[in-house]
């Protein structure tokens, strides 16, 4: 079952300018602040920012509520693999795929 589109990861340059602007934009404190993720939380959505090497720029992330069957559809489909699926702690799996015309599309499952 897709549930849509619920986090939004941007790449930035720099983490600590990006965190002054974006919660000024969003009106709240970051949930999460790593370096290497900082996490907002605006109704049920995420707003992440992650250091610049996310391949392809702004990712939006589906989740999902099986992971393996919904990257194998968006492979199938005619996807290019960019992330494995991968555990980032919290019983949260990621993965992600580029499109035919080089969209990025994330999926997210929490187990």
């Amino acid at each position: 079952m897709n549930q849509g589109i619920k986090t939004v990861i941007y790449p930035v340059k720099d983490m600590a300018r990006a965190k002054t602007l974006y919660r000024t934009l969003l009106g709240v404190e970051p949930y999460a602040d790593q370096p290497y993720y900082i996490g907002f939380k605006v109704g049920d959505q995420d707003i992440g920012l992650v250091p610049n090497n996310l391949e392809g720029g702004m990712a939006a992330f589906y989740h999902v509520s099986d992971i393996k069957q919904s990257l194998q559809s968006l492979l199938d489909a005619g996807s290019q693999n960019l992330q494995a699926i991968k555990n980032v702690g919290g019983g949260r799996l990621i993965a992600s795929v580029k499109d035919p015309d080089g969209n990025i599309i994330g999926l997210v499952q929490d187990t």
